[in-house]
């Protein structure tokens, strides 16, 4: 990616969302994206799959980026990986050699993927940018193809309510990236 449009480290990455807007951000830059937090995503998913001896039996990437978290599952075992992204696959498809599915968060939370089935969905660095009307049926159709939900983030956001189905099992945070390992209620 162009270091002079995006820098080394998140910072820049925030400051061109704010420029831009996100959406704009990621269909100018999703092709060459790169999470700049990639040596730490790498060591929370290790640690989590360990802490948590996460189902990797067919895992989702949501948000999957340029495929950092479906590389790591992939090196942990994982049998199945497959990538959502609406905006960058070519980034994810010229890492992993797969083809990220384009659908965005909208789509999911409307059903676009009802008839699946994951034993776990990784949603790393992008929780937190849904609109917060949009959580609660995003969460309940994430609950009808999951009951395992990690997501990986820079900050405290988004903040998932008990009524939106989902339980904190867990949480932990290394260099200032948050893993938090939700369960379906039952």
């Amino acid at each position: 990616m162009n270091q002079s449009i995006l820098g080394d480290d998140s910072i820049a990455v925030r400051h061109q969302y704010e420029e831009h807007g996100v959406e704009k951000f990621y269909s100018q830059f999703g092709s060459e994206y790169r999470n700049p937090h990639e040596p730490t995503i790498v060591e929370v998913l290790r640690e989590a799959v360990r802490r948590w001896r996460l189902d990797l039996t067919h895992a989702l990437d949501l948000a999957c980026g340029s495929g950092e978290v479906t590389l790591v599952l992939h090196k942990l075992g994982a049998k199945q990986v497959d990538g959502v992204d609406p905006f960058t696959g070519e980034a994810f498809r010229a890492r992993t050699g797969q083809q990220a599915e384009a659908f965005n968060f909208e789509q999911i939370a409307e059903g676009v993927l009802a008839e699946r089935r994951y034993s776990l969905i990784v949603c790393s660095f992008a929780m937190h940018l849904i609109e917060e009307s949009w959580l609660p049926a995003l969460l309940f159709r994430l609950g009808e193809i999951s009951d395992c939900l990690l997501i990986l983030t820079p900050h405290k956001r988004p903040e998932l309510k008990p009524e939106w189905g989902w339980t904190l099992e867990g949480e932990f945070m290394i260099e200032r990236v948050r893993a938090r390992l939700y369960r379906l209620k039952k």
